[in-house]
């Protein structure tokens, strides 16, 4: 589990922009490009560096309050993000 009080920040090596031809969000990097899904992308679109993954994940519930269990969905997800390499995650100073 993620300590919900670090800060993600998505990895200088990647861009996330919307690409109107795969009508999706993707990460871009060197090596080629990983399309997102809807989920994926609204969780990357929420790391800028300042909130937390309990305000990411406050603001998200917020936002789709029909959703069951979204903390431990993007929990997974920043594990995931993470191992992966498109994601950072550091301490609140």
């Amino acid at each position: 589990m993620m300590n919900p009080q670090l800060i993600p920040t998505l990895n200088r090596h990647f861009r996330l922009q919307w690409e109107p031809v795969q009508d999706a969000y993707v990460l871009l990097y060197p090596e080629g490009m990983v399309k997102l899904n809807h989920s994926a992308a609204e969780i990357l679109r929420a790391c800028d560096g300042e909130r937390t993954i309990a305000e990411i994940s406050t603001e998200l519930q917020q936002r789709y309050p029909e959703v069951e269990d979204i903390d431990n969905d993007i929990d997974e997800f920043f594990e995931g993000a993470t191992r992966n390499g498109w994601t950072r995650c550091e301490c609140r100073d």
